[in-house]
């Protein structure tokens, strides 16, 4: 069974106002006077975010209930340092960011000015475990047009600076001004894909491996693909979802490789147009379908996921708990519909982070 870990990245935020505050030192300062030696919470790029990492676990359910626990624990030393956290993707109200001062994030900023100084968005990333870098390659070269469902799915970001950007994820458009994010063309081979990676680093217009901010890519520091195209979810089982469902999509295209089944050879130009997509309308109007690049009723494009990972989800003894969360998930809608009831409800953004921050507690 492949081993699956998960990373959020937190907003922390006034429990009373709602608005970001630069805490995260403060807060991993009472992370590792509570637990010394602690390696779940991590610093970010703004000092308004907090990162949480789960260990690898080959139990769903297991995993479900550890991003519960660290939610929980970021909850707890937030509030003892009188911050709360809150699962968002980005912020509702309006945020001048904080830059972590370091000699990365400071080379960061030199490099990228504002482009840097607006990536104050928390995403979630999956990692899964694979047998060796041919298989990831393979791996990710037939993921590719799946990856706009899974934002879909996440989808948690409908607010920007105090307005409503009219996208269910516009973390996902913030975080595509990077010079190396976004999706890939096909690699067919570790070789050629840790060639292209060298050739992006050599022209300078990038720091080193680690900013190569592919939709999905080797991760270089563990045995395992790490797919970057989520939201932070508002709900931990959302998250669990789309670890649950990352893992079936890596099992079926490692699967389809050993069959020599090839990868779906979507341009790297139709696939950016199924990320905005999806970016765009969420669940609530269509996504481009991953098989024909037509569009389709989200809900349908769901079921073909649910298809196409059938044989994955069954093996594993996910399928039927998937076919709970993803009926639950298109009633309420996803983290971005959630919001705007909420603002609709309230009329107040300050009102929809308090509600967020209740419901990333648990």
């Amino acid at each position: 069974m492949r081993t699956v870990g998960v990373e959020e990245e937190l907003l922390l935020v006034d429990p009373d106002s709602g608005d970001p505050k630069a805490l995260a030192a403060a807060v991993l300062a009472r992370a590792e006077q509570d637990d010394p030696g602690q390696d779940v919470f991590e610093k970010e790029l703004f000092g308004q975010m907090l990162e949480f990492a789960t260990h690898p676990q080959a139990d769903m359910a297991a995993l479900a209930d550890e991003i519960v626990r660290c939610r929980k624990e970021a909850a707890r030393h937030a509030g003892q340092i009188g911050c709360a956290v809150a699962a968002l993707a980005t912020s509702p109200l309006p945020v001048s960011p904080s830059l972590t001062m370091n000699e990365r994030y400071q080379w960061l900023a030199d490099r990228y000015g504002i482009g840097t100084r607006d990536q104050l968005a928390c995403g979630c990333h999956v990692h899964v475990s694979v047998e060796s870098e041919e298989e990831g390659v393979a791996v990710l070269d037939r993921l590719r047009p799946w990856l706009p469902v899974l934002n879909a799915i996440s989808a948690n970001s409908p607010f920007w600076q105090g307005r409503d950007t009219g996208y269910d994820s516009y973390r996902t458009r913030v975080w595509g001004r990077w010079p190396s994010a976004g999706p890939t063309e096909l690699f067919g081979s570790a070789e050629r894909y840790h060639r292209r990676v060298a050739d992006m680093v050599a022209t300078g217009a990038i720091l080193d491996e680690a900013m190569v901010y592919f939709d999905a890519r080797l991760s270089a520091r563990y045995p395992t693909v790490e797919i970057r195209v989520s939201d932070v979810c508002l709900c931990a089982e959302t998250a669990a979802l789309i670890a649950t469902l990352t893992r079936a999509l890596v099992d079926t295209a490692a699967r389809d490789w050993r069959a020599d089944r090839p990868a779906p050879d979507h341009s790297v130009s139709v696939l950016r147009l199924a990320a905005w997509q999806a970016a765009r309308s969420g669940l609530d109007g269509d996504l481009l379908d991953p098989a024909t690049m037509r569009p389709r009723p989200a809900p349908a494009v769901l079921r073909s996921l649910l298809d196409h990972t059938g044989d994955a989800l069954t093996e594993s003894g996910d399928a039927r708990n998937v076919e709970e969360a993803v009926t639950g998930l298109l009633r309420r809608g996803n983290g971005a519909h959630e919001q705007r009831r909420m603002l609709e409800r309230t009329g107040s953004f300050r009102d929809v982070v308090t509600e967020c921050v209740r419901r990333t507690q648990g």
